[in-house]
């Protein structure tokens, strides 16, 4: 394996540390829809998305985390929260205001901490 070791990544017109990108950057992440057929938008490290039934779904990751210690948010309407996380996959409920559980067209998550 070969290691570079530089202090800033430039493509030319924007310049970032790497410092930024090896500590800050997301380890995983998604944009999917949740409604009748669900499918991935865009992804990183994301290797499969379940539908458990009715506003519950499944993200698997390619490169699990060292720990269930790493962080995550989960963003889409009604009331949209993790249900469990593993180091190699997170559950997300969707919920309508009034607590009935709901698909929603438009999920995104993204999760930070240290791969394994």
């Amino acid at each position: 394996m070969s290691t570079l070791n530089v202090a800033n990544i430039s493509d030319g017109t924007d310049t970032v540390e790497t410092g930024y990108v090896v500590n800050g950057s997301a380890r995983a992440w998604v944009n999917f829809n949740g409604a009748g057929t669900i499918a991935i938008r865009e992804s990183l490290n994301v290797t499969s998305l379940v539908d458990n039934g009715v506003g519950d779904y499944t993200v698997s990751y390619v490169d699990i985390f060292t720990s269930v210690g790493y962080s995550y948010y989960v963003t889409g309407g009604g009331n949209i929260f993790v249900s469990s996380h593993a180091a190699g996959s997170i559950s997300i409920d969707n919920f309508s205001i009034p607590g009935t559980r709901v698909d929603n067209e438009q999920i995104s998550f993204g999760a930070h901490g240290d791969l394994a």
